[in-house]
């Protein structure tokens, strides 16, 4: 297993072809603060151009929290120009998570408020254990969830539920939050991780070129009419129809023999 460090509060381990992102800032419960924003952005910018990572699990190296969103603190000493600046800053951590192209997950436990929630939201997949409690409570200090949460939502859970559940400023435990869908599975308590390392295992053992493409056609057809979707669907497969993998795949189910995918 390899290590990279981003800044002081990411880290970037290696396990084969699955890429762990740390969220690691633990004195502040993972606060995103301008540092660390930057640096989800930057270790999102270099996951994204590695081709030997097939999936990408973000985690918390906290014990009671995922991350329990913006940084407050940082916040309150900001003049209207300083939090205009630190806009784009900001954004650039939830858009870098939400466009890396290979599949993600999140492994949550704790308090997932807010940004925090919105992180895991910007992820394909999401793992909680049973102590996970999570949230958009923006609208209780004036703001509105601004990482994505208002677009995510919604595609999750329809636009009614998630209307409730942001001008509610709600938080729901583990249990509940799987049974309306803001998370995919729920797990033992101390298993988000290993849960979710288990499952982005399982799925890196497949094509890492049609990986990418499943999950360009997962995306981009979300929101268009069917005849449309489909046609996002065929593009997707026209770009692995002819790759190296496809090739491999195919003589691998042939030869009853595990794939070694050249990932291109």
């Amino acid at each position: 297993m390899s290590e990279a460090r981003f800044g002081e509060f990411v880290l970037v381990r290696r396990h084969g072809y699955v890429a762990e992102l740390v969220l690691d800032r633990p004195k502040a419960m993972n606060a995103v603060s301008t540092e660390m924003a930057r640096s989800i952005a930057a270790a999102c910018t270099a996951l994204g151009a590695d081709r030997d990572a097939r999936v990408v699990v973000l985690t918390s190296s906290h014990e009671r929290a995922f991350c329990v969103g913006a940084d407050l603190k940082e916040r309150n000493s900001f003049s209207d120009a300083d939090l205009m600046r630190q806009r784009p800053v900001a954004r650039g951590a939830y858009t870098g998570v939400l466009e890396l192209p290979m599949p993600t997950i999140a492994a949550v436990h704790g308090f997932a408020l807010g940004g925090g929630f919105e992180l895991a939201l910007s992820c394909d997949l999401i793992v909680a254990d049973r102590t996970a409690v999570v949230g958009l409570p923006e609208v209780s200090v004036g703001v509105i969830p601004g990482g994505g949460g208002t677009q995510l939502l919604p595609r999750r859970v329809g636009a009614a539920r998630a209307a409730e559940l942001v001008f509610s400023a709600r938080r729901l435990e583990a249990v509940e939050a799987g049974e309306l869908g803001l998370v995919d599975h729920v797990v033992e308590e101390g298993r988000d991780r290993e849960e979710a390392l288990e499952l982005a295992t399982r799925i890196a053992g497949n094509s890492p070129v049609g990986l990418r493409a499943a999950k360009r056609a997962l995306r981009l057809g979300q929101g268009l009419d069917l005849r449309a979707g489909l046609e996002v669907e065929d593009a997707a497969w026209r770009s692995v129809a002819f790759s190296g993998d496809r090739a491999e795949g195919v003589a691998a189910f042939n030869e009853k023999r595990q794939p070694e995918w050249p990932g291109e």
